[in-house]
């Protein structure tokens, strides 16, 4: 059988749990190798081995994606290695404190923007080029609706998510005469650790799971998807264009 991401390359970022792990798993039974990246060795060990298990191959980069020097060196590594860059999931995030905006520090507030905004903001600079190599390059990052609801006391978290909304609709409207498609997917309420530490009160057991969501990213990741500057929202199964009109 012909698996559709056969010898292409995807690089995850939170892949060592929840929807990056997921999707790392599920990018790599379709024949992807994969680039996980993550803070947590541990994680990426427990996933090297699922990987392996299906068939497949992980290249493990524990890495914080605070380190923007190191997302610099991994886009060099990349490039002398594998030349291209195919898939690129930007998954990682952080929820930041659940706390009125006056009561927030400043160290708690950058910490948010960090990873959730400037990481793939670098992510974006350092791995456009190699996207731009690939015969057709997929970008997808994972927002929320707390971009546009702007819930309270979870004032961090939100403008982080909408910076990231901003800045994949810049790059969407920059690249949208090449072959790199960059898209949002907000996978909406997912039984995550990081979602249970918002909101502890929840069941969990009425959540969708990280691997329902990631096989909706999949697709989004594929050659045959043509779509860009949308924002797939997966809680009200439509596709949003962002793109500006012609």
């Amino acid at each position: 059988m012909t698996l559709p991401l056969a010898s292409r390359i995807a690089l995850v970022t939170g892949a060592s749990r929840g929807i990056g792990y997921a999707t790392a798993r599920a990018l790599a039974s379709r024949g992807a190798h994969i680039i996980a990246l993550a803070r947590t060795q541990g994680g990426l060990e427990e996933l090297d081995d699922e990987i392996r298990k299906d068939g497949g191959s992980a290249t493990l980069v524990p890495l914080s994606l605070t380190d923007v020097d190191g997302i610099a060196r991994l886009g060099a590594a990349l490039h002398e290695r594998h030349g291209q860059l195919d898939i690129l999931v930007g998954n990682a995030g952080t929820a930041g404190p659940s706390s009125p905006l006056g009561h927030i520090d400043m160290k708690p507030w950058n910490d948010v923007m960090a990873i959730n905004a400037t990481a793939n903001f670098q992510l974006i600079r350092c791995m456009e080029p190699l996207l731009k190599k690939a015969d057709a390059g997929r970008a997808v990052f994972i927002t929320s609706a707390a971009a546009s609801t702007a819930p309270a006391y979870l004032g961090p978290y939100s403008a982080s998510k909408a910076a990231l909304e901003a800045l994949v609709r810049v790059w969407a409207h920059e690249t949208a005469s090449t072959r790199l498609r960059v898209n949002l997917f907000n996978p909406g309420p997912i039984r995550t650790r990081m979602r249970a530490a918002v909101f502890p009160g929840e069941d969990p057991i009425t959540l969708d799971t990280p691997e329902r969501a990631a096989e909706l990213i999949v697709p989004m990741c594929l050659p045959s998807w043509n779509e860009t500057g949308r924002l797939y929202d997966y809680p009200t199964r439509t596709l949003m264009s962002f793109r500006a009109p012609a």
